[in-house]
């Protein structure tokens, strides 16, 4: 049976990360799956700092070919022609009950996914794809987990994008273009280019401190709203948009929220990245560069297991990117800890190994399968 419609549910718990990742997801099931895609969404107001297109009081709407329904409530009456043939609740969110009631009179009954988050751990590969009897319901829902190997939902990745991360990168000229938007100058092209993506607890100001006491000159792009204490302090002035400073080595630009290909040209035009949570994290991995992963904080330090879960795959044989990560995340590492300017030149001396790596680390992963593609052929499987 052809599947026609799809609709995706997402709540906002990290700001930006969960948002991108479901729009992302529901524009490629559209563009390269020919589904006719509903996201319901929770905050609007977050969605539109990424998607500038998106009305932040519309209840329901059309953006670049996807429906945006903003998801207000659990309440509800819906009928089985309101219910998609594909219905995906993102991170376990709870769908309203109304269309929980109205999938179980559907027929044939939609095929229904729980898209677990990101995790390089272990148990993954025994939880991916395992059902879930509704305990009343004649429905089944099935687990599915993005991952790293090829036991897991692989990453999600659109079929076009490493062709055209290859293009840009290999035209300086473009590279130059699209950094010039963000006020980097013909000048500043060559020295170090750090985008810094965080959440508020990174110990930015000490590792702002190094670059600016260092030898080498740095351009350090920020997004408006990131580290805000540690950029006011460096700027001497509110971290707007467009304000910028340069102390030392360092020159520190606070740039605008962009769209996300805008995004994406940024981690490819930069030398470095700082990335946190799981979308940014992610579309990293398919820059080809060096980046540094700043983790969702969990109580009990549960985040630190899943970060060392990750350093271990990834991070074989780059030890200073694996200590730089740790102490970037407050996770306890063994000895005396070093301090920044020790941590960034260990690291900074180990950044043309980790490029190489980040290639090979590509290609391990595109032949994963992308995460959109591979949901869809398990799907096919469960009608």
């Amino acid at each position: 049976m052809t599947f026609r419609r799809l609709d995706l549910f997402c709540r906002v718990v990290d700001n930006y990360g969960d948002i991108g990742i479901c729009w992302r997801l529901a524009r490629q099931l559209q563009r390269e799956h020919g589904l006719a895609v509903t996201l319901w969404v929770d905050d609007l107001a977050s969605f539109r700092r990424i998607c500038p297109a998106v009305d932040a009081h519309a209840d329901r709407q059309q953006v670049d070919g996807v429906q945006v329904r903003h998801w207000r409530d659990q309440d509800g009456v819906f009928s089985p022609a309101d219910v998609a043939d594909i219905v995906i609740e993102f991170f376990a969110v709870d769908i309203p009950p109304g269309y929980i009631e109205a999938m179980a009179l559907c027929e044939p009954r939609p095929v229904w996914f729980n898209l677990e988050g990101l995790t390089a751990e272990e148990w993954v590969e025994g939880c991916h794809r395992l059902t879930s009897p509704h305990p009343r319901l004649p429905l089944t829902k099935h687990f599915f987990f993005p991952g790293f190997t090829e036991k897991t939902g692989g990453l999600l990745r659109e079929a076009e994008l490493e062709a055209e991360r290859l293009r840009f990168q290999s035209d300086p000229a473009a590279m130059a273009t699209s950094l010039a938007r963000f006020g980097v100058a013909p000048a500043d092209l060559g020295s170090t280019k750090v985008s810094l993506f965080c959440y508020p607890h990174a110990p930015v100001s000490a590792l702002l401190d190094a670059w600016r006491d260092g030898a080498e000159a740095i351009t350090c792009l920020v997004p408006e709203g990131v580290a805000a204490e540690a950029v006011q302090a460096f700027l001497g002035a509110d971290p707007v948009a467009g304000a910028s400073a340069t102390h030392g080595a360092l020159t520190l630009r606070v740039l605008p929220f962009v769209p996300q290909p805008d995004y994406d040209r940024l981690l490819w035009a930069c030398d470095l990245n700082f990335v946190r949570g799981e979308d940014s994290f992610v579309r990293a991995q398919w820059a080809g560069k060096p980046f540094v992963w700043h983790i969702y904080p969990q109580d009990e330090d549960l985040h630190h297991k899943k970060l060392r879960a990750f350093l271990q795959r990834y991070a074989g044989g780059l030890e200073a990117l694996a200590e730089f990560s740790l102490r970037w995340n407050g996770a306890p590492a063994a000895g005396e800890p070093a301090g920044w300017s020790a941590l960034w030149r260990d690291f900074r001396a180990q950044m043309p190994q980790m490029a190489a790596h980040a290639a090979g680390w590509e290609r391990q992963m595109l032949a994963h399968g992308d995460l959109a593609g591979n949901l869809m052929q398990f799907a096919a499987t469960l009608r």
